[in-house]
């Protein structure tokens, strides 16, 4: 099962036979479908047969990685379709008889590369490039499908369904853009424009410019503007053969023009079977022979709830062919809508009827083409039904509350054929239970028109704005008539979802309303019945409670301002104030436009060129390799985990019988079976590779079975048993403080002057306290982690191939763990699809664990964790927090700081200890205090344990201090900026752990950047927006950093390479550091190029391997292109000065000649290089040394604005600025800078990780619920700034590193913080509205929930009081 084996042929030439059997084109290619594959995806298929171009992220169609265009002939249309799904979820049946089109069709690097693919690796679009390929055919199938070039938002509407954690964004949008129309002169008639011979058009403007060329500003300066960029030729369009932007564009298939469909039955794995009927007669005799199957269209919730839920259907019927139900009628009184109509037919469809129909008439179809908007990704709207979203009755369906309002009404066929019809309102009876006998199909829905004065709208609140589910929505109608100089409400339906088990109709408040005049004394009526017409438990799943209960009044507000906007000027109603407006316009997001503003500065033939990454055209074209997509030998097995259900417990049997017996089952491993030592860890081994009496987290390891395939693994490990003893948990930072639960000998103190005596001297004008709480941070590194593991000659020896930032540990774990020797085992890493800290010691275990049925059995294992396992049991960002007593005089000046800090580590120590460390370290971040105090303590909890993550507990210990920093500012009437210039360390400041600073360009970076963004103005725009905005505010923050380069732990800044010179005059570097998408590999390599005078294309960069580089570091800390950069650079050096006395002796043409000729003289043409990071080291006992080599220094600005009644935010701007000494290559690190911002946003703003906790009763203890895609929001492409300026330093190199430059991966994340300080300000503004000037606390992230519940208002009193402190998980 989830494998083909050799089950498909592929047939060339189309037979006699072709409409007998189950076909389907893959890139040209006509393949047969055999039977018995009903189970599989197309995604699973499609990898299975070799296309590994498509990569799995998330199995839930939650992140687009697997987006693929799927095209057919569509009889009724008469043309061809083409649109983007996602692999993941559609069923290898449902695109039966149609042509897929994968990454691998579109262009290779050998038969030249599409213009998509070529614009997006030129703009810098890919860093460790596995989203690209599904962003590549969003993109391409929206091409496919435009008659016209599109605009610039339907192309960032077609990567909504996209995730990215690595670029910003930004890129990715400026190298799809240049494929925008937003001139139709352009596309008309190019001459009408007067060009000069050499002119270029740009493909944004229309006009006449230079953007071709690179804009020179100075000498040596680069400013790139990427309102224009590096452009393609005008797209020509054909519906059938695709636009011709190549030569080699795939055509539709002529046999599947010319095909008939034909009804399939077939069938899968354990029985299951698939029907595809093509007529409704048809399907209502399938219905009745099988009354509890299971209908299906675009299987986006059937396919979740198989592979997700596991739920079992045994009965699949695919009614996406059926005619009848694919109707989509404009009638005289409404539409008739199929319940197989796909919501992107719908969309399109209720955009034409708006255009077409009288205003009055289409109110509720405005509302629905709003919902829809930010319903789903595209690929999931492209296959997703009307009628499913109707039938799964989800509680929280964006469209159901809609359906309701509207007064739709649905018809209803039985397998007799007999039509019955109910309204919407009556259609859902209970959770996910509808009014739907088992003998009968929903067959269409009716959407009334709407009539003069009446009025629909839609709402939704969720986590995030983009392709995100519901926390709170609605769809509401009034139905207003002129009564005498009145008018009073005929009609009205105010329903809402995400209140109760169903979509939930508002009953007394629509009983209230009726019959009532339309005025203010209606609202206030209105809302005081819905306190009490939707009551929601304490407990109730979701949570949120508070927060959930005031949006319901929010919407209904919002509701009558518009209704009221929509009457003004009618007799009678009240017009709404200018400043309340605010509440009822509608959000339009402007295209995202960035500039980035360096100066190039060229050392040698490479360092210092903004060079595009060297694996940027495999990447955009799907050929670049990651660990699932190595070939799995013959005799390969897939591992699963067996893993613990209770955060602590003793174990007190296992049963695996029923495990054994399972399909394709090969083994089970347990504590007893390891041939090593079953105690592993990363610093101290306290932590068992397969527990053996006691679990102490929920996703601890037990065991590992291995299986023919992986789906067979993991439904052998699900059938493990596992009893146990439940034990007390501790599940919170608190909970742990309370019981003294601290890791053994973690305990850590520093101290600069004497913070007592400050306190008690009278020197502080004031003295504050109080506590800061941080949220933690899922990495969520697009390719889940993974290892394939094999032995050879015997099982003497094993390697492995993993997706991990420490190969070496890897090595280190296994060895261990089989009793080997390290000099036995080899681990090698070509590139990883992300990493971020979370495969720098949490993917050592996977592999050990796939190591031991890999050695005992002899046989190679692969194991790739799904992504809600990988969440659940690999460790997060540490969640912190602080207790702060600070001093101050009433200036603003900082006399002493007394901090206890304490970091979250989970059920090991791991990293945690080092990342408290690094806290410490950076809780000063920019700011001169004389008197300081930190102690620190690392906390034992029942959770898996917590790992480093970019910045490594810098931007937790931070967050603190701006915390009270930003405090102080409201303590003293002043600006934060205020606050923070007066604070300012500089040049020969000495640091709470004895650290002189040096070359300190803190000041010269903030006034760079308060220049730049005009802060002073800024502050007066917004403060006029907020005097004439009741209900949205903005706010600004600019905010600095300081961030230390070095491993902390003195003995890991350390470097290897190895370096060779060929006679042809090429260059093989092997270094110990991995490429996961930082550009560490493209670094390296200029650097080696520059040092041999050759150019960057003669240098190659194979992998990472422990065999050719022994003993390496992780690649983490920021430090690698220091540290490799300047061992490559060593080894080079010992190589030319070999070389150095056969080049002075001859005048040779080329690098190739004085190779060889070395060569002829029996030079040593490889070098090992070494490196160590000099003047570094720290010694806690006396709490002083120099841990750091250098600091990189930054700031931004930030402007955001805030929905103060739902708690929306979007970011109008950020401003970023980096001292980056002379980058090695501006390009890339301009990448980093965006990646690490947008990263640092989701981390203040948006990604809130729900543990089972205190705080959160609804869920079992100890268990994550944030565990994939669908709960847990990482930014997307609509959370980029407006406007995302990044500029770099110039004129200040770094003498303390390669080639004068700096480190730059960790650093800016902090920044972001800007953003969450920006909110706070517009928070501050809402709450002033109503005379609470106080400080308040705002936990990080600020997501919707926190935001609206700090802006107090009306709506939010009846649930809340003014110190309401959402719950976190900490």
């Amino acid at each position: 099962m989830g494998s083909l084996k050799n089950e498909v042929r592929v047939v060339e030439q189309i037979g006699d036979e072709s409409g007998k059997e189950p076909i389907l084109y893959v890139n040209g290619v006509r393949r047969v479908l055999p039977d018995g594959l009903a189970h599989l995806t197309l995604l699973e298929y499609l990898r299975d047969i070799g296309l590994v171009g498509t990569k799995l992220g998330c199995g839930e169609g939650g992140c687009g990685a697997c987006t693929v265009m799927v095209s057919h002939y569509n009889k009724s249309m008469k043309k061809c379709v083409h649109y983007a799904v996602n692999a993941c979820l559609a069923p290898l049946y449902s695109v039966e008889g149609m042509h897929v089109i994968t990454v691998e069709g579109v262009g290779s690097c050998k038969n030249g590369l599409h213009p998509i693919q070529e614009s997006l690796a030129r703009s810098h679009g890919s860093q460790c490039g596995f989203c690209t390929p599904g962003f590549i055919m969003s993109m391409y199938a929206l091409l496919r499908s435009s008659k016209t070039p599109p605009t610039e938002e339907q192309i960032e509407e077609c990567l909504a369904g996209n995730l990215c954690r690595c670029t910003g964004y930004r890129p990715i949008v400026d190298a799809f853009q240049v494929f925008a129309k937003s001139n139709d002169a352009l596309y008309t008639d190019k001459s009408t424009l007067n060009l000069k011979g050499d002119e270029f058009v740009c493909p944004l403007t229309g006009k006449p410019c230079s953007c071709k060329s690179q804009t020179v500003v100075g000498p040596g300066n680069h400013k790139h503007n990427t309102g224009c960029g590096d452009g393609f030729e005008p797209i020509s369009y054909s519906e059938v053969n695709g636009s011709t932007y190549t030569d080699k564009e795939l055509i539709f298939p002529p046999e599947l023009l010319l095909m008939k469909l034909d009804p399939l039955s077939l069938s899968g794995f354990g029985g299951l079977k698939w029907y595809r009927p093509l007529s409704l007669q048809h399907l209502l005799e399938l219905k009745a022979k099988h009354p509890e199957a299971k209908l299906l269209i675009g299987n986006t919730e059937v396919g979740i709830e198989m592979r997700l839920k596991r739920i079992q259907y045994h009965v699949l019927i695919s009614v996406a062919h059926v005619p009848e139900l694919n109707v989509l009628n404009v009638k005289d009184d409404g539409l008739e809508i199929g319940a197989a109509v796909r919501l992107t037919e719908l969309l399109q469809m209720l955009r034409k009827v708006v255009n077409e129909r009288a205003a009055h008439e289409v109110s509720s179809c405005k509302a629905f083409i709003e919902q829809l908007k930010w319903f789903a990704g595209t690929q999931i709207k492209n296959v997703a039904s009307v009628g499913g979203n109707i039938c799964t009755a989800s509680p929280i369906s964006d469209l159901n509350p809609l359906w309701m309002a509207a007064r739709a009404r649905f018809h209803i066929i039985d397998c007799r054929g007999n039509i019955r019809t109910t309204l919407a309102e009556n259609f859902f009876l209970g959770y996910r239970k509808v009014d739907l006998a088992s003998d009968e199909v929903l067959l269409s829905i009716f959407l009334p028109w709407t009539r003069p004065f009446e009025y629909v709208k839609e709402y939704k609140q969720a986590h995030r704005r983009d392709d995100d589910i519901a926390i709170v929505n609605a769809g509401m109608r009034v139905f207003l008539e002129e009564k005498g100089e009145q008018w009073l409400v005929s009609d009205a339906s105010i329903v809402y979802g995400g209140v109760a088990p169903i979509s939930l109709s508002a009953i007394k408040a629509k009983e209230f309303l009726i019959g009532k005049n339309w005025n203010q004394e209606l609202l206030e009526g209105a809302l005081k019945v819905l306190e009490t017409d939707i009551l929601l438990k304490e407990d109730a799943p979701g949570g949120m409670v508070e927060f959930r209960k005031s949006l319901t009044l929010s919407f209904f507000f919002k509701f009558f301002l518009w209704v009221s906007h929509q009457m003004d000027g009618k007799k009678s109603i009240e017009s709404i104030l200018i400043s309340h407006l605010s509440a009822v316009q509608p959000f339009h997001r402007p295209s995202v436009v960035g500039s980035q503003d360096y100066e190039i500065r060229k050392h040698g033939t490479a360092v210092g060129s903004p060079e595009v990454h060297l694996s940027s055209r495999l990447q955009v074209t799907g050929e670049a390799e990651y660990t699932d997509d190595m070939p799995m030998p013959s005799n390969g097995l897939h591992a699963a985990l067996v893993l613990s259900k209770k955060p602590h417990a003793r174990i007190v049997k296992i049963d695996d019988s029923e495990a054994k017996s399972s399909p394709g089952f090969a083994g089970i491993f347990l504590a007893k079976d390891i041939p090593g030592d079953n105690r592993i860890g990363p610093v101290i081994d306290d932590e068992e590779l397969f527990a053996s009496e006691f679990v102490t987290c929920v996703g601890q390891v037990i065991g590992v079975v291995v299986a023919d395939t992986h789906e067979n693994a993991k439904i052998a490990a699900r059938k493990v048993y596992v009893e146990y003893e439940e034990l007390p948990a501790i599940l919170s930072i608190q909970e742990a403080i309370n019981a003294d639960s601290y890791h053994p000998n973690s305990e850590k103190y520093l101290k600069k002057g004497d913070v007592e005596l400050c306190f008690q001297s009278g020197q502080c004008d004031k003295i504050i306290d109080g506590e800061v709480q941080v949220g933690g941070q899922e990495h969520f590194y697009l390719e889940p982690q993974g290892s394939l593991v094999w032995t050879t000659d015997s099982g003497n020896e094993v390697h492995m191939i993993s997706s991990t930032q420490a190969p070496q540990k890897h090595q280190k774990y296994v060895a261990h763990v089989l009793g080997l020797p390290m000099s036995k085992v080899v681990c090698k890493t070509k590139r990883i699809g992300g990493g971020f800290g979370g495969k720098e010691t949490r993917s050592a275990f996977l592999a050990a664990a796939a190591s031991v049925p890999s050695y005992m059995l002899n046989r190679p294992v692969k194991i790739i964790l799904d992504r809600d396992i990988d969440m659940m049991i690999t460790g997060q960002r540490h969640g912190f927090l602080g207790k702060y007593k600070v001093g101050f005089t009433k200036e603003g000046k900082v006399l002493a700081l007394d901090l206890k800090i304490y970091n979250n580590a989970g059920n090991s120590l791991d990293l945690s200890l080092a990342v408290l460390e690094r806290a410490m370290f950076h809780s000063d971040n920019v700011y001169e205090i004389p008197n300081i105090r930190i102690l620190g303590r690392v906390c034992f909890t029942n959770f898996p344990s917590h790992t480093a993550f970019r910045g490594f507990g810098g931007p937790q210990g931070m967050l603190i201090t701006e915390n009270w920093i930003q405090r102080i500012a409201v303590e003293l009437n002043k600006n934060p900026e205020e606050i923070r210039e007066i604070n300012f360390q500089g040049d020969g400041s000495m640091l709470h752990y004895g650290q002189q600073l040096q070359y300190c360009t803190l000041t010269q970076l903030w006034n760079e950047l308060k220049l730049s963004c005009n802060l002073l103005k800024a502050r007066e725009d917004i403060n006029h927006f907020n005097l004439h905005n009741r209900w949205k505010k903005r706010g600004v923050a600019m905010v600095p950093t300081k961030f230390g380069i070095s491993f902390t732990t003195k003995l890991m800044n350390q470097a290897g390479a190895l370096v060779h010179v060929y006679t042809d005059g090429t260059v093989l570097v092997t270094h110990g550091g991995v490429e996961m998408g930082q550009g560490l590999h493209t670094k390296v390599a200029q650097v080696a190029a520059s040092a041999f005078n050759i150019p960057l294309s003669s240098v190659f960069i194979s992998e990472t391997s422990t065999d050719k580089v022994p003993n390496a570091s992780p690649t983490a800390a920021s430090a690698s292109s220091d540290m490799y950069g300047a061992a490559v650079l060593d080894a080079c050096e010992q190589i030319k000065a070999r070389m150095e006395p056969i080049a002075s002796k001859h005048n040779f043409s080329s690098f190739a000649e004085l190779a060889s000729a070395c060569y002829v003289q029996r030079i040593d043409l490889s070098a090992h290089g070494f490196y160590v990071t000099p003047e570094i080291g720290f010694d806690w006992r006396t709490g002083k040394g120099n841990p750091f080599r250098y600091f990189t220094y930054g700031a931004a600005f930030a402007e955001v604005e805030i929905d103060t009644l739902t708690g929306d935010f979007h970011t109008r701007a950020a401003n970023i600025i980096l001292d980056l000494g002379y980058s090695l290559n501006p390009a890339i690190d301009v990448g980093q800078i965006e990646g690490a911002f947008i990263q640092g946003l989701g981390w203040v703003a948006l990604e809130e990780l729900k543990w089972g906790d205190l705080a959160h009763k609804w869920i079992p203890p100890g268990c994550l619920y944030t565990c994939g895609p669908g709960s847990y929001k990482i930014p997307s492409i609509n959370d980029a700034p407006f406007k995302f300026n990044v500029s770099l330093l110039k004129g200040h190199p770094n003498v303390k590193a390669i080639h004068s430059s700096k480190a730059v991966g960790e650093p800016p994340f902090f920044l972001a913080s800007a953003v969450f300080f920006a909110i706070k300000d517009a928070i501050i503004a809402a709450r002033a509205e109503v005379g609470h000037c106080e400080w308040f606390p705002l936990d990080n992230p600020a997501t919707p929930e926190r935001i609206r519940m700090a802006c107090l208002d009306e709506f939010t009193a009846p649930f809340v009081n003014s110190d309401y402190r959402p719950k976190l998980s900490v």
